[in-house]
């Protein structure tokens, strides 16, 4: 399995991880509270299970906003915006351990 850093995903790879997240539900909301140490400590464990997964926006719908909290996300958990669609954004972290990974990017 291939380790690819975090800011080097290719347009088709984060394309091929948008199709992947497109059945998945949301599992980490963000509220009023914005990006707290607890939402910081949800979003670690949800992508160490999981790698990709989709966080909602509740509080926060213009656009520039959503960006600014997303870019925060990426930086704080050390993740991959995939992509931001409505009031979801996909997040991508490959598990540190290469035994337990899950998701195989395409080269």
């Amino acid at each position: 399995m291939e380790n690819v850093p975090v800011e080097g995903l290719k347009s088709h790879q984060k394309k091929y991880l948008k199709a992947m997240a497109h059945g998945l539900k949301p599992l980490v909301f963000v509220g009023r509270k914005g990006l707290s140490p607890a939402l910081t400590g949800a979003l670690n464990e949800a992508l160490d299970v999981h790698e990709l997964i989709k966080v909602k926006f509740l509080e926060f719908k213009e656009k520039e906003v959503k960006k600014q909290m997303a870019d925060a996300i990426s930086k704080e958990t050390a993740a991959t915006l995939v992509g931001i669609v409505g009031h979801i954004a996909i997040f991508f972290r490959p598990q540190a351990d290469p035994e337990r990974r899950k998701i195989s990017l395409p080269l």
